[in-house]
């Protein structure tokens, strides 16, 4: 349920834009993303503060793309979140609180080496990531860019998901081998 949830926004915005164009779909963005924010705090009774950062964006850079009718914000947007993400996980590092960890560390126990390595991994993920947003933004046509954002960046990210997975295999728990 959790999973369908963080996919949904994204694929309204997608629907939305294929049948109007981008300044509904933000709207539609924005609006699928409070949504978002509300059922999950009505399921789990709280909210991860990448989804409160998350929505924020989205409110900012969705109105800004609407009042100033500028596809541009809305573009930006995503790679001013994977750079912040990006930073966050980097920040934290460099103070020895590793983010993921902190996620992951109850259900796995792994050497310090290792988080610190998946750390940057995953800033540099999201860097790349950022990176290639912005080049996909300014180099090809609306269409490609939203096709970008929807599919190649949800592709994009399960892969690194898959790569995570197996780099963190060996330091699952045993009960968790066995279920495979």
């Amino acid at each position: 349920m959790k999973q369908i949830l963080e996919f949904l926004p994204l694929i309204i915005f997608f629907l939305v834009y294929k049948f109007f164009d981008i300044y509904v779909a933000t709207g539609a963005l924005i609006a699928a993303t409070l949504i978002q924010l509300i059922v999950t705090y009505l399921l789990y009774k709280k909210i991860e503060k990448m989804l409160l950062v998350t929505f924020a964006m989205v409110a900012i850079f969705g109105t800004l793309t609407i009042v100033f009718h500028d596809d541009n914000f809305i573009k930006w947007k995503v790679t001013l979140i994977y750079m912040l993400f990006a930073g966050l996980l980097i920040g934290s590092q460099l103070m020895n609180r590793s983010v993921i960890k902190s996620m992951l560390g109850k259900e796995i126990e792994a050497p310090e080496k290792i988080w610190r390595n998946l750390t940057f991994y995953w800033a540099a993920f999201f860097a790349v990531c950022a990176a290639i947003n912005i080049y996909i933004a300014y180099n090809f046509s609306l269409e490609t860019w939203v096709n970008f954002k929807v599919f190649g960046l949800t592709i994009l990210s399960i892969i690194n998901l898959v790569g995570t997975i197996a780099y963190l295999y060996p330091h699952l728990p045993q009960e968790e081998k066995d279920k495979e």
